[in-house]
């Protein structure tokens, strides 16, 4: 029989060797990673030693702990926000000429009916002034028409005129009334015409950059206009509300004072400003499920911008005297949610179905299942069971084991070695104890 060639002789063997290793390397990682009695790794040895609650032969662990409170705890909504100028408008000329002079700097604010602008009146008042002067022509026509009309009608009471020339002055009379109307628009008109010549702001807020300069000819048709003007106080931020919450939303509305709103910086640290809840929208978006919403902020710093991104955060309602335990307390299971509580004194824990009700970031309520005071595990309720024995931060470990059959094993083994010590040094027992100083040889035989 050949044998194999020295190639595959060494791959089996490294083969092998590399198995064994693996092995080898799984037992000491199980060995060191296993759980440990308490006292060393022979204190679980004997019948009582380590013998936990029930007999299970498990150590304690140490836990953190938590209180039940009662508090109130605050209902809110957050949600992502743009800030957006209650009043935005461009400012345009209501009639065409050339700029004479511009009034405000960029990024000015304004107040409403301010003067930003001026237009050369000069066009505005030559036809004001032709407007004038063609009302008081067809007033004097008027006032000559009537007279005529006058003296028609006393000699046509004395039969010396027919009726017919009395009925033609009479509607030249009329004629002429609404010739002096329609001179009298005019001259408003013109009147008006002239006042445009001055651009004045039509709302309070702040300018932006300028778009024309002095000596360009503009008029109402121009798409840019002379600046935009937009109002930032109040100011109003629009965000979205889930559909879900909309009922909590308009039961809110219901309160007297209205629902409070907090403007929130990118990081959610600084407060920017407070506002209430302005209005709900009427519909929901069917493609995102939402409804949009609106607050208005008085933003007397400025510390919102119109299209700024803030976190919004609304307070719906505060729920009175609410049972809170931390987030961490509260655990789940195929029965519902549960927390253990802890007997202070027995240094035991119980298992106890809850009903947990609203979250916060830290809290969470419990609506049934907890009263305000009790203790509960926050840390280490993973490795417990109900009726376990815990330790607490501050608690010391026993040397002999948790349970009372392994401290009693422990001091009987202490007074054991203690004496099988003093017998070893030669060392005899105090006279007062009556024993003869040469029992000690014997004791040293046995």
């Amino acid at each position: 029989m050949t044998k194999p060639p020295m190639r595959t002789r060494g791959r089996l063997v490294g083969s092998v060797i590399a198995i064994l290793a693996l092995l080898a390397l799984g037992w000491l990682v199980w060995h060191l990673t296993r759980p440990q009695p308490e006292g060393g790794p022979s204190a679980g040895r004997g019948p009582g030693a380590g013998a936990g609650p029930g007999g299970r032969g498990m150590p304690t662990s140490t836990v953190g702990v938590g209180t039940a409170e009662r508090t109130d705890l605050p209902v809110t909504l957050e949600a992502i926000g743009t800030v957006t100028a209650a009043a935005t408008v461009t400012v345009r000329p209501q009639v065409s000429g050339v700029f004479r002079e511009i009034l405000f700097t960029e990024g000015q604010m304004v107040k409403a009916g301010q003067v930003m602008a001026v237009i050369d009146p000069s066009q505005f008042q030559m036809a004001l002034m032709q407007a004038a002067g063609q009302r008081q022509r067809d007033e004097a026509q008027l006032a000559n028409a009537r007279l005529t009309l006058q003296r028609y009608r006393t000699l046509l009471a004395q039969d010396s005129i027919a009726r017919q020339d009395v009925d033609t002055q009479a509607a030249l009379v009329r004629q002429l009334e609404g010739t002096v109307v329609a001179d009298r628009a005019a001259e408003g008109t013109a009147k008006l015409n002239l006042g445009y010549s001055k651009v004045v702001a039509p709302i309070s807020g702040r300018v932006g950059l300028r778009n024309v300069d002095v000596g360009n000819v503009i008029g109402p048709n121009d798409t840019n206009g002379i600046a935009v003007i937009t109002q930032i106080s109040p100011i109003d931020v629009q965000f979205a509300i889930p559909q879900d919450r909309v009922p909590e939303v308009q039961q809110g509305l219901r309160q007297e004072g209205g629902m409070p709103v907090t403007a929130l910086d990118r990081t959610r640290a600084t407060v920017l400003d407070e506002g209430r809840f302005h209005a709900l929208d009427n519909q929901v978006d069917v493609q995102t499920g939402t409804v949009r919403a609106k607050a208005r902020f008085r933003n007397a710093d400025s510390t919102l911008f119109p299209s700024q991104f803030v976190n919004i955060r609304m307070l719906l309602r505060t729920i009175r005297g609410a049972v809170v335990v931390p987030v961490n307390a509260l655990r789940h299971s195929s029965n519902g949610d549960y927390v253990y509580v802890l007997n202070p004194e027995e240094r035991t824990v119980a298992l106890r179905n809850v009903t947990r009700g609203l979250a916060t970031v830290d809290k969470i309520q419990v609506v049934s299942g907890l009263e305000a005071g009790e203790k509960v595990i926050t840390e280490g309720a993973d490795r417990l069971k109900d009726g376990d024995r815990v330790m607490l931060p501050g608690d010391k470990p026993s040397a002999g084991g948790n349970g009372d059959g392994g401290r009693r094993k422990g001091e009987r083994g202490g007074r054991r070695r203690g004496g099988d010590a003093g017998a070893a040094t030669g060392t005899a027992p105090p006279a007062a104890t009556g024993a003869p100083a040469g029992n000690a040889a014997p004791a040293a035989g046995r």
